[in-house]
């Protein structure tokens, strides 16, 4: 394997920026579904729930919906978080998360600089904590076990830690790490595996940055060239192999993705790509739970490209015109349901939630969507 490709550029196209943060309009709980019948999986799957934020800079909700054990959504109302959105996009991946258990749920208040945390329980989410982000415009959110990272995009941009005891808030002394420019747009920021590691993507440097995690505390940050450009969403598969969405400055027909090897101490290693989608401003990223299959959320097309990874973390287009599904109008934030049978795209162009069923070989079926999102919804996360 060789270490990623030195290839920084400095200035990002305006249009893939831009794609990345489009917004959603208004709400209702309405599902309306495609025609014919759902394909059958052969797999048990439980019911679940999808959440997303209003990002409302007048007072910020997280939205329930329910899931039927055939994917179907229902609205069930929004919940408090006791901050402010911004009332515009974030451009990031990851402003809302589950813990693995599935009893907590996290979410940036980006117009309060605070984070918030509700607990999931039978009866709907009920408010427990929220606590300063130690910094600007929080976006982004990680959590491994009991420490949960917050990546903030405004000022000289930074992350910072907390310990989280049933939802409650600690801060971590020591644990506040610069970014590598005060302008350098970061989009997500994740644990790996094992939690020793976090991972940072830079939209404007086109950087991919590294900081290992000790005891909690995030050390300094090894910053690597992206081999992609305009590294945006990412998301982890087997064996520290990680996948990235280039935008590539929003160019039509010209994004990608990029697999990388987290090694130690800390190295990064080009593992295949950039891999063209054939579409345009790839933003988002997620990876099934068995690590066979990755997509992206093409924004600037309506899109959904899949890909299929390898045992070595190589990835390949599964069509060949990198259209595995069609959402909405500027598809944005993906999920996953716990078992990877569904998978959710927010779409900003056209308010609304695509619903797919992840087939065995990585095929996508339109199963139904969701209509009347709020003007400013960001994030999404799914059990």
């Amino acid at each position: 394997m060789k270490r990623a490709n030195a290839f920084v550029v400095f200035a990002v196209g305006i249009l893939g920026l831009t794609a990345c943060k489009k917004e959603n309009q208004s709400f209702n709980s309405a599902v309306s579904e495609t025609a014919g019948s759902l394909r059958s999986s052969g797999e048990t799957n439980n019911p679940g729930a999808v959440y997303l934020i209003d990002n409302a800079a007048g007072g910020n909700h997280v939205l329930v919906f329910d899931r039927s054990t055939t994917g179907q959504l229902t609205g069930k109302g929004s919940v408090a978080t006791g901050g402010t959105g911004t009332g515009a996009g974030l451009g990031s991946q990851g402003a809302v998360i589950l813990d693995n258990s599935n009893q907590y749920l996290f979410a940036v208040n980006a117009g309060s600089n605070e984070i918030s945390s509700l607990e999931i329980g039978t009866d709907g989410l009920t408010w427990v904590d929220k606590i300063a982000s130690a910094g600007t415009m929080p976006i982004s959110l990680t959590l491994h076990d009991d420490i949960l990272y917050v990546l903030n995009a405004g000022g000289a941009g930074n992350i910072h830690g907390f310990r989280v005891n049933q939802g409650h808030f600690t801060s971590i002394a020591g644990s506040d790490q610069s970014l590598s420019s005060s302008t350098a747009g970061p989009a997500q920021i994740q644990f790996n595996d094992e939690g020793t590691a976090l991972v940072v993507t830079e939209k404007n440097t086109n950087t991919i940055d590294v900081y290992p995690v000790i005891d909690g505390v995030a050390g300094a940050r090894t910053s690597f060239p992206s081999t992609g450009v305009t590294p945006f969403g990412f998301a982890f598969g087997k064996d520290d192999e990680f996948f990235v969405s280039d935008a590539n400055g929003g160019i039509a027909g010209q994004s990608a993705l990029t697999s990388y090897s987290l090694t130690n101490p800390g190295n990064l290693e080009l593992l295949s790509g950039p891999v063209g989608t054939n579409q345009t401003s790839a933003c988002w990223t997620v990876v099934t739970n068995n690590g066979r299959f990755a997509y992206t959320a093409n924004t600037g097309s309506g899109t959904i490209s899949g890909f299929s990874i390898s045992n070595t973390g190589q990835v390949s287009l599964l069509n060949s015109n990198g259209i595995t599904g069609t959402a909405g109008s500027g598809t944005a934030d993906m999920a996953l349901s716990n078992n990877s049978r569904f998978l959710f795209s927010r779409n900003g162009g056209n308010n609304s939630i695509s619903i797919f069923e992840v087939a065995a070989s990585g095929a996508l079926s339109n199963i139904g969507t969701v209509t009347g999102l709020p003007a400013s919804s960001v994030g999404l996360a799914a059990k």
